[in-house]
């Protein structure tokens, strides 16, 4: 039974119309050659009058999905002709088919006047049985008969169209939480290859460029110069290098692990750590003289030591790379609930910006990610960066 209910739900709209024409249509006439089709009094002798007037009706559902409302009225005249001719059991079952498809398959508006329609026939039925009828008994009978043939189809559509309705909104709910679901996953991804880039930025530049630049003095450093000075840079050098490598390999590390299993990683740079970034910039030609107002005992937020970090980093490879054999000076200052970074660093052309690169960029967005601000340009004596990140939550 449910292998025949699944094929016919495959089968077209029009190809189920027919054959529940056809089956309305086997089923009546059934009743009619079995001489049981009376609803009240005895069967009638017209007889073949019955089969073109169910005929009539059963056609109309051709058209009960397409034109319901339309196959509603034109079958009420059928309808009529057999109330008059003294009503049958199949006209009044297939007619009530109609009403269903009314009910179910019509305009919304349609389908709420049916329900008024229904609960106003049957009260007519019952109104007018006890009008004509000669016995009460009979008035009862129609009553009982319009509940199954008038009540029920119009309740069932109803019932039916609004758990259809609903589920149509469930569906349409659950494709447009999807949809929001894609873009929170494309919104997240896009995000996370900003921060990647950013981080592989701020580590492959600063300590690339400070290699550059330091490589560069060292090969042009003339045979039999200090010794000293020529073993400085190259420590410098390396140093940088294995930097780099520590730093890449942390943060490679941390996108294999993916936040699984408990792999060794490095920590982040820290503000502890400025020293190296002095180091390297003065091995680089730059004079930088650091002015750090923070308490050794202070204990900044994780986020906020690596931001000022970096943004310290950038800004000292800015000056190394656009600027060099002048002097920087960088301070840090903590001011209530404000960490404040500040570098600035003389211009060997004046005007000119020290940043064509992204380094602007990835500093001011590191800034605004922790609910603090970013401003860089032209100033005494040169060039400033100066950040203020705010130590306990967002900013206003």
């Amino acid at each position: 039974m449910v292998r025949v209910r699944l094929e016919y739900r495959r089968l077209p709209p029009f190809t189920q119309d027919v054959g529940i024409a056809l089956l309305y249509f086997a089923g009546g006439s059934l009743l009619y050659f079995s001489g049981i089709y009376p609803i009240f009094g005895q069967p009638a002798h017209l007889i073949w009058t019955r089969f073109l007037l169910l005929a009539l009706v059963c056609s109309l559902q051709l058209l009960r999905r397409r034109k319901p409302a339309l196959a509603l009225v034109l079958a009420a005249v059928p309808f009529g002709a057999d109330i008059w001719l003294g009503m049958s059991a199949p006209i009044l079952i297939a007619f009530s088919d109609h009403l269903y498809a009314a009910t179910l398959y019509g305009s919304r508006r349609l389908s709420r006047t049916m329900i008024g329609l229904a609960a106003t026939a049957t009260t007519g039925a019952v109104v007018i049985a006890l009008i004509l009828a000669e016995d009460w008994r009979t008035a009862v009978l129609a009553a009982v008969a319009a509940v199954p043939f008038i009540i029920t189809p119009v309740w069932w559509a109803s019932n039916i169209r609004t758990h259809r309705e609903i589920a149509l909104r469930e569906r349409a709910n659950a494709r447009q939480l999807a949809r929001i679901a894609e873009l929170d996953r494309n919104a997240a991804v896009a995000g996370e290859r900003a921060r990647m880039a950013r981080d592989l930025h701020d580590v492959i530049a600063g300590h690339l460029s400070a290699i550059a630049i330091q490589s560069e003095a060292a090969l042009s450093i003339a045979d039999g110069a200090d010794p000293d000075t020529m073993r400085k840079v190259l420590k410098s050098v390396r140093g940088n290098s294995v930097d780099a490598l520590e730093e890449m390999r942390a943060m490679i590390g941390l996108l294999r692990s993916a936040g699984v299993g408990e792999d060794e990683t490095t920590a982040p740079a820290r503000l502890g750590e400025l020293s190296k970034l002095v180091e390297s910039a003065r091995a680089s030609g730059v004079a930088v003289t650091v002015a750090n107002e923070i308490e050794p005992e202070v204990a900044l937020p994780a986020a906020v030591d690596l931001t000022a970090y970096r943004i310290t980093q950038e800004a000292l490879t800015n000056a190394v790379k656009h600027a060099p054999g002048t002097s920087a000076a960088v301070r840090l200052r903590l001011d209530g609930k404000i960490l404040t970074v500040e570098v600035t660093n003389e211009l060997t052309t004046p005007g000119r910006c020290s940043d064509t690169g992204h380094g602007l960029l990835n500093m001011r967005e590191r800034a605004q990610a922790i609910g603090g601000s970013f401003t860089a340009g032209p100033a005494e004596p040169g060039w400033r960066v100066f950040a203020a990140l705010p130590i306990g939550g967002q900013s206003s």
